[in-house]
């Protein structure tokens, strides 16, 4: 069940670096020094309140008035991961995880700002199952996708709540809703509460979350981030900065002004749950920045904590430099 996510990383790099190679790349810039530079920004996910900052960039014109023309594209077969390292795509939302992957696979990837400021997912199981704590999930069903990452957050934070994680079940569902087989098939799932912990509760789901952060500090890691290449950040600064400047202004948006900012994402994406969106939007407000500086802020110990962790639970094949993954050089308000 376990996969060698390095080597799959490697190798979906050397497939988009084909694509690459055999499609014909777009001017990034145009001779006439009115036009906008066009760019494009690949989701990880089908959109969702995580985006909602480069929607209000869009819709507002915060992207024209840096003079670019920005596409927001929906991940397909090839991941952003992927397209952003060979520059298919200059930029992409994913998370510290995979960007850790990817640097300990020499696969240059750098991630530019934290959309949430804190890991804000969990193991959620019915309240009424009364699962409360790590060591309460030992002999129980896990329904998850089959990552060893899985596995390795289990088994930790179990163990350092003094349980034992061999007696508990993996059970791979793949993309199967949660809500369908919580308390049924299985017994607790990883969600995010943002997003599904909200649905659950409009669905009148009482639900019990047990979240990573509270049990192991090097899993209060950055989930989603927002990405480009080495190559862009040394030969395009000015097109990063640009980027990130509006960017971050839609996200600043977002936290001061979630009821509009909601409405702006549901008008481009129009089959999302609209109650769904407004509530989320309303709760992570408070959570993109946090206890942060300004939004986006990347602290260096927490992509060294998580990295050391991930080499100690043989999730990387070996140590990465933690100042070349992540850059807070190209955020508006960094005080550097």
């Amino acid at each position: 069940m376990k996969k060698n996510i390095g080597l799959f990383l490697l190798l979906t790099f050397m497939l988009a670096l084909f694509i690459s190679a055999c499609g014909s790349q777009e001017s990034q810039e145009n001779n006439d020094a009115t036009s906008l530079i066009k760019t494009r920004v690949m989701l990880d996910w089908t959109p969702n309140t995580n985006h909602t900052g480069l929607y209000v960039a869009l819709e507002k014109g915060f992207y024209q008035e840096e003079g670019l023309d920005v596409e927001i594209l929906e991940a397909g077969d090839v991941g952003p991961d992927q397209l952003v390292a060979v520059g298919e795509v200059d930029f992409g939302v994913t998370y510290q995880e995979n960007v850790t992957h990817a640097r300990a696979a020499d696969i240059p990837l750098v991630s530019l700002a934290a959309v949430i400021q804190h890991n804000t997912s969990g193991f959620a199981s019915l309240k009424n199952d009364n699962l409360l704590r790590p060591r309460d999930l030992q002999g129980k069903r896990y329904g998850g996708w089959g990552s060893p990452a899985e596995h390795a957050i289990i088994e930790a934070i179990v163990t350092n709540d003094g349980g034992d994680p061999e007696t508990i079940d993996f059970i791979d569902i793949g993309s199967t809703d949660f809500l369908s087989v919580i308390g049924k098939q299985v017994d607790f799932y990883w969600i995010f509460q943002g997003w599904d912990g909200i649905r659950a509760e409009q669905q009148n789901v009482p639900l019990n979350v047990i979240m990573l952060r509270d049990y192991e500090s090097a899993l209060d890691y950055y989930t989603p981030v927002i990405v480009t290449n080495e190559d862009n950040i040394a030969q395009k600064p000015d097109l990063v900065r640009k980027f990130m400047a509006a960017t971050s202004k839609g996200y600043q948006y977002c936290m001061e002004n979630p009821e509009e900012s909601a409405e702006i994402l549901l008008e481009a994406v129009p089959e999302l749950d609209a109650q769904l969106v407004k509530a989320s939007q309303k709760w992570l407000a408070s959570q993109y920045q946090a206890d942060a500086p300004y939004w986006g802020w990347q602290d260096r110990k927490v992509w060294e904590n998580y990295a050391n962790w991930m080499l100690e639970k043989q999730l990387l094949n070996k140590e990465i430099e933690a100042e070349k993954a992540f850059t807070n050089e190209f955020l508006p308000d960094n005080a550097q």
